[in-house]
């Protein structure tokens, strides 16, 4: 059984270790050309070529797969099925002829809900109490091929986009092994997508980050686990970003923006909202490290009683 791997960031990586612990034949690995990054602009490899590297794969790492001579160069390795996983392309039909066995999507979200770029941010900001990985057949649509598997766990309180597709990742490559064999098998019937139930949600931007203090603190909450690690979210405090890493809502009034001090042992500010307080336990001033709230206080002894940008 001859296997295409295309995958990009850390989430598509246990997908590929497992295929290879589990003796696959991945004649390939595609990912996203290398990229700059960082203050000097260095070109960093996508995390799954680093781990097709030293695993020995044959590496391709195309702009595009729409020129005729990529989807040629595909054809040529002759592979049974094509597994993806955040590959950060849409694969043209002309791809998805290619394998016998058809292109096997895993998609970290419980289909048809969250279709789209940013799956776990989104579960994050909706509130769901769980959240999941759902492996798919792949057709035209964005999301929208018959679903072979899915598995669900609960979302924590405490997860943060980072940490929920760091669980989910490990749930897809567990998932992908028992699909892979059944779906080659023929055991598993594919089952449309209730088109009713669909919801989509697009890439989050930078933009999206900054605080809008009038918004309920729940909200603000949610969207505080919800970008991180990425874009962040923000506020401003004397001219310089102020990141918020960690926070929690809790009940109580004040003006949308203020800052005051909530009560407990520990000097933990709190930051008036639309609908409720929330409490900030780690933040990150521009250009200094990151470090609990209340130790950011007792260093900026003025931040309580400030009002901050909405």
């Amino acid at each position: 059984m001859r296997i295409v791997f295309m995958g990009t960031p850390e989430f598509a990586v246990p997908s590929l270790e497992r295929l290879i612990l589990n003796q696959y034949q991945v004649v390939a690995v595609y990912t996203q050309p290398d990229r700059p990054a960082g203050r000097g602009r260095t070109l960093v490899s996508p995390p799954v070529k680093e781990l097709a590297m030293r695993l020995g794969l044959t590496v391709v790492q195309p702009v595009s797969l729409k020129p005729a001579e990529e989807v040629a160069r595909l054809a040529e390795l002759k592979p049974d099925v094509i597994v993806v996983a955040a590959f950060a392309q849409i694969l043209p039909q002309s791809v998805l002829d290619i394998p016998a066995y058809g292109c096997i999507n895993i998609h970290p979200s419980l289909l048809p809900r969250h279709r789209g770029a940013s799956p776990v941010a989104a579960a994050i900001l909706a509130g769901d109490e769980f959240s999941g990985v759902s492996i798919m057949l792949l057709e035209a649509g964005m999301d929208t091929g018959p679903v072979l598997a899915r598995a669900a766990i609960p979302v924590s309180p405490q997860d943060n986009t980072g940490s929920l597709t760091e669980k989910l990742s490990l749930i897809a490559a567990s998932l992908l092994q028992e699909t892979l064999t059944g779906w080659l098998r023929h055991e598993i019937v594919p089952q449309p997508q209730n088109e009713a139930e669909a919801t989509y949600f697009a890439r989050v931007t930078k933009e999206e980050g900054e605080i809008e203090w009038s918004l309920p603190a729940v909200e603000i909450w949610r969207r505080v686990r919800a970008y991180n690690p990425w874009p962040g979210s923000y506020t401003r405090w004397r001219g310089r970003q102020l990141k918020i890493i960690e926070a929690v809502s809790v009940d109580g009034e004040s003006e949308a923006g203020r800052v005051l001090a909530l009560p407990g042992p520990e000097a933990v500010p709190g930051v008036g909202t639309g609908d409720g307080i929330l409490g900030l336990l780690r933040v990150q001033l521009e250009g200094k490290r990151e470090m609990s709230a209340a130790d950011f206080v007792r260093g900026q002894r003025d931040f309580i009683g400030a009002l901050l940008p909405n």
